[in-house]
């Protein structure tokens, strides 16, 4: 199985030891690391480009 070689690159890794550390974590270990990150916005509203934008994209 390749495992490794393909988790390296999904995350980008030029290594499959960087990617190693990743293989080595934990379900304890996530869970403390998921603990410490907050809860993302809910609700951001939706970039509305300006006329003057627009006009300037239009004129590209």
């Amino acid at each position: 199985m390749i495992v490794r070689p393909l988790i390296a690159l999904w995350l980008g890794h030029e290594s499959i030891e960087t990617t190693h550390q990743y293989l080595e974590a934990d379900l304890r270990m996530k869970e403390q690391a998921l603990a410490t990150l907050q809860a993302p916005p809910i609700g951001q509203p939706r970039f509305v480009p300006s006329p003057t934008l627009l006009a300037f994209l239009d004129s590209l």
